[in-house]
């Protein structure tokens, strides 16, 4: 059976805004032997599916600097402190990043985007009957351009490579689990 190891120590080398890089230096439960690991601390992240009237998802595509490329993804972004629950963070970054309101936000799962060395957790989240109702309000550091996508041309996307972002990935998997169970329910899988 694994255990978890004795923490010994802990410092937070630095601090870089949107995370904070910590050295621990943690105990083996099975060998009694010493380890130093390397943390990042970041607030926890959301991610949001958006779907229209339509049937269509709200996407976009945005340059990323880790892969040096353009992808396609849903919005999403950081829980802010002030927002006060992943769900609030998640119309809001909806708004933010394509100027589209729902009238539903609906948790459907959560994720831990990395536990070798991330502390936090991804929430997804359904928004049922998106609109567009005001102009994106990017950041300085975003540039972002905005494409409605078939619900049903998303699976294709994934399998091509077109979608490469794990955490959008990860968002469609719990939407497909959301809807089986609202059918197996008896439910329509669009309604909150």
């Amino acid at each position: 059976m694994i255990r978890p190891w004795q923490k010994l120590d802990s410092t937070i080398l630095h601090d870089y805004r949107i995370f904070r890089a910590r050295q621990d230096r943690s105990r083996s439960p099975r060998t009694g032997k010493d380890h130093t690991f390397y943390v990042l601390e970041a607030a926890d992240w959301v991610n949001v599916i958006p779907l229209t009237p339509e049937g269509k998802v709200v996407m976009v595509h945005q340059y990323r600097h880790g892969t040096e490329t353009v992808t396609l993804e849903v919005p999403g972004g950081i829980v802010d402190e002030e927002d006060g629950d992943p769900g609030v963070s998640a119309a809001r970054e909806l708004r933010e990043e394509t100027g589209y309101e729902a009238a539903a936000v609906i948790s459907i799962g959560r994720v831990a985007p990395n536990p070798a060395f991330l502390n936090n957790t991804c929430h997804s989240y359904l928004a049922l009957d998106a609109r567009r109702v005001t102009t994106p309000a990017f950041d300085g550091a975003e540039d972002i351009a905005v494409e409605e996508v078939a619900l049903a041309d998303i699976p294709g996307l994934i399998q091509d490579g077109v979608i490469t972002h794990a955490l959008t990935i990860a968002a469609f998997y719990h939407l497909e689990r959301y809807q089986e169970a609202r059918a197996a329910a008896g439910e329509p899988a669009g309604s909150s």
